[in-house]
């Protein structure tokens, strides 16, 4: 994070409260699946194993969708190089609408796996040499960093450091608690919303990418 520019920290935080808000709705509309924590549905699929066919199904075709997700982020952001960023947010938003449109017409685990596809294809926003270097859907290890830099903080070392991290985490759950209000006015149509967002967020990553020159 920290050779990252604030214009392109905010970014990812603004990445984040999107992957909260897209969980939150997800987690309501599925009794508890995520469409962006993969950890989350990782248990639910070993549980499923033992406890319900169907929701294992769920599970492992919700983790199946986010792989091939992160790996059309990276080959687009490959292919795109400079651009990388702006054309995986511009992936982000038109695959968000198209499962926003999913869930309008009612085919509701297809909406489902989709924006799980599209979550996966956001983690790809930040990546460098074939690695992610940035969590944006996913807290633990941004959570671990945060500890870890309140340690070095009290042995001398950045005394900072840590608020990057804890900006992701906090705009995840910001994002999440906006989701969560607004599920009882726009139910699935919230996606409609994340779509937006990160369609704002790609012509943001455009014009930083200009000014970047």
């Amino acid at each position: 994070m920290h050779d990252l520019d604030r214009h392109n920290q905010r970014l990812a935080s603004g990445l984040a409260g999107l992957a909260g808000f897209v969980d939150a709705t997800g987690f309501i509309a599925t009794g508890g699946f995520f469409l962006s924590f993969m950890s989350g549905n990782s248990t639910r699929l070993g549980v499923g194993v033992m406890t319900s066919g169907g929701h294992a199904t769920l599970a492992a075709a919700l983790i199946l969708l986010f792989v091939t997700g992160v790996m059309a982020g990276s080959l687009i952001g490959r292919a795109a190089a400079r651009w990388h960023r702006p054309a995986v947010l511009v992936l982000l938003a038109a695959v968000l609408a198209l499962a926003a449109t999913l869930a309008a017409l009612g085919w509701l685990t297809a909406a489902f796996l989709v924006t799980a596809f599209a979550m996966g294809a956001e983690n790809t926003v930040f990546e460098a040499d074939g690695e992610v270097r940035i969590s944006l859907t996913y807290m633990t290890g941004n959570l671990v960093k945060v500890g870890q830099r309140l340690a070095g903080a009290l042995t001398g070392r950045r005394r900072w450091a840590f608020v990057p991290f804890l900006a992701l985490w906090l705009a995840m759950v910001c994002g999440a608690v906006a989701g969560a209000a607004l599920w009882p006015l726009l139910g699935l149509g919230g996606l409609w919303v994340a779509a937006g967002a990160a369609l704002l967020l790609a012509v943001l990553s455009h014009r930083l990418e200009l000014n970047a020159g």
